[in-house]
């Protein structure tokens, strides 16, 4: 756990605005499949939803072409920031999703999107909730990741999503494969709850989502789906 949490640590740049996803074990399993992924230099790569620009920068070291996008003006912020504290290329812009780079195609998309589900319903939410909160089911932002990411592809393109199981990973890979994409979970990891699922323990085992019978089980599985378009 020491080395794992490590990771995590070692993803941590320089500067968080106040309100900014501090990077955390979602973040680090997607790092380790990045990491795994076979990049020439002068990749394209998109990372969606970056927060404080972790999984860019790390992309950047390996020589891609980084697009970074968030829709919080504090996390485009963040993003430059710390893409200028440590020299990387990371070009950084402010939108919805893939509203700001409809008209291009990547070789790898990344992102760690919302995922947490939330008793609001389908209401957005606002504040630093954007950065969790998804939904009854958790999808409110990875349905929408399933159906866009596909079309910004190109042949033998590679999207990776992380998210917890809690939202359906079978969910997830069947929208995918049905885009005509090669899906699967390629990386799996249980840890302890956060203090938002702890808040919401009672009424996630009510829904079903928590076994009932699982009273002292409090640990989350986080996964990494990836998916690739054929050449």
């Amino acid at each position: 756990m020491s080395g794992y949490l490590g990771s995590v640590r070692s993803l941590i740049p320089p500067l968080i605005l106040p309100g900014v996803y501090t990077p955390q074990e979602d973040t680090a399993l997607l790092a380790g499949a990045l990491s795994e992924e076979p990049l020439p230099p002068g990749a394209d790569v998109l990372d969606v939803g970056t927060g404080t620009g972790a999984l860019a920068l790390q992309a950047a070291r390996r020589g891609s072409r980084v697009t970074a996008v968030d829709v919080s003006w504090r996390a485009v912020c963040t993003a430059r920031a710390n893409a200028w504290l440590t020299g990387a290329r990371v070009r950084v812009r402010r939108g919805n999703l893939f509203h700001p780079v409809r008209d291009q195609s990547f070789d790898l998309i990344l992102t760690n999107p919302p995922y947490v589900p939330a008793p609001m319903g389908v209401r957005p939410p606002h504040g630093r909730a954007r950065a969790w909160d998804a939904g009854h089911d958790g999808r409110f932002v990875l349905d929408r990741v399933c159906r866009e990411a596909p079309a910004l592809l190109r042949p033998g393109g590679v999207l990776l999503i992380v998210h917890s199981e809690l939202s359906d990973s079978g969910r997830t890979v069947g929208h995918l494969r049905a885009a005509g994409l090669k899906a699967a979970v390629t990386r799996r990891r249980h840890i302890a709850f956060g203090p938002v699922l702890r808040t919401r323990e009672g009424w996630l085992r009510e829904r079903g989502l928590l076994s009932a019978d699982a009273a002292h089980d409090e640990k989350e599985e986080l996964v990494v789906v990836r998916a690739e378009l054929p050449l």
